[in-house]
């Protein structure tokens, strides 16, 4: 047996289903650079170390690596947001379209260029980060065009993620349209949100901060199992969202849940341990664990059972190198490994 007295059959059923799973991302699209090179010496000019590259590769960021990956676990998506008239947004739809991802949603905002962030690793290890963005909010005419395509798009979908990472996408005008159509069609709402942002994500399903967020957003230092409380308690009577997914880092996870008609509201909460074995990098580990816990959900998972397997999918992603993403065949792997594990 598995946590939570869950069975690896069970589980397996639910990843069984991802594939028939239609998840709508609206988010803060982003391209990914990678320069991987090698360091000798420091450099005469200033001291800094003198990167001898050896290639580059490009890969779907920010709300696209949430689409990237639930794409990669089998799921049906589509990418909506906005990028610019550049080479980099050429190369983000084309790696977009390759992995058959629906790019209808996907604008172009001539005014702005694509948000490019550009990692120089050397050694298994990242020496800098270098970021190409535009400031400001996304016009209004790109906003109304967008939510008449999540109009068009919803009832065609089991789930929405809103992905936001504070580039001027998320605006309240959208999020209170988005939010206010997945009620309508019964759609499960996920928000991975930022923390100046809080007060627009109230009425989702799920909101998915971590120790930070949380904290920065309640004005309570999260040190034991009773300050978590309470400020799952605060977020949770703040955004009246069905449940709280904090995100802790290595201690793993806490999944609260709660009617908040009840005194209860935010203190039943089940903790969820780390399952990584050796951590690589912690780039886009919870871009990972929305888009797992989504398709989860989208095919019949109840809470606790996708918080657990985006944790499962969360302990591989970090024992990879770079922002990368989980395959179906390695979430079952894992969960086979679980229960040799457990039934010892």
């Amino acid at each position: 047996m598995l946590n939570f007295n869950v069975t690896h059959q069970r589980l397996n059923k639910i990843l069984s289903k991802f594939k028939q799973a239609r998840i709508l991302v609206v988010g803060d699209l982003m391209l990914d650079e990678f320069i991987w090179g090698t360091v000798s010496r420091i450099s005469p000019e200033a001291p800094v170390p003198v990167v001898w590259v050896n290639r580059s590769s490009f890969m779907p960021g920010g709300a696209c690596n949430v689409v990237n990956n639930i794409r990669a676990l089998g799921g049906g998506v589509y990418a909506c947001g906005v990028i610019g008239q550049d080479p980099a947004g050429a190369m983000l739809m084309d790696r977009l379209r390759e992995r058959a991802i629906n790019t209808e949603g996907v604008l172009i905002d001539t005014l702005r260029p694509t948000i490019k962030k550009t990692r120089i690793i050397a050694h298994h290890q990242q020496v800098v980060r270098v970021d190409r963005e535009g400031d400001g909010l996304v016009k209004s005419v790109l906003i109304e065009k967008i939510i008449h395509f999540i109009e068009k798009t919803i009832k065609d979908v089991d789930a929405v993620i809103i992905e936001d990472y504070g580039k001027g996408l998320i605006q309240p005008k959208l999020i209170k349209r988005v939010i206010t159509l997945a009620k309508k069609y019964k759609k499960i709402i996920v928000v991975d949100p930022k923390e100046e942002h809080f007060s627009y994500y109230k009425g989702a399903t799920l909101v998915t901060p971590n120790q930070h967020e949380a904290e920065v957003t309640t004005s309570v230092k999260i040190t034991d199992d009773d300050s978590l409380r309470k400020a799952a308690n605060k977020l949770i009577a703040k955004l009246k969202c069905k449940a709280l997914l904090i995100t802790l880092g290595e201690k793993g996870m806490v999944l609260f849940q709660g009617s908040l008609s009840s005194r209860q509201a935010g203190r039943k909460f089940t903790k969820i341990p780390t399952l990584a074995r050796e951590v690589f990098d912690v780039s886009g580990a919870g871009d990972t664990v929305v888009a797992s816990f989504t398709l989860a959900k989208a095919s019949g998972g109840s809470m606790k059972e996708a918080a657990y397997i985006s944790n499962i999918a969360a302990g591989i992603v970090v024992g990879k190198l770079g922002v990368a993403v989980v395959t179906p065949q390695e979430l079952k792997k894992e969960i086979r490994l679980i229960k040799n594990r457990s039934s010892k």
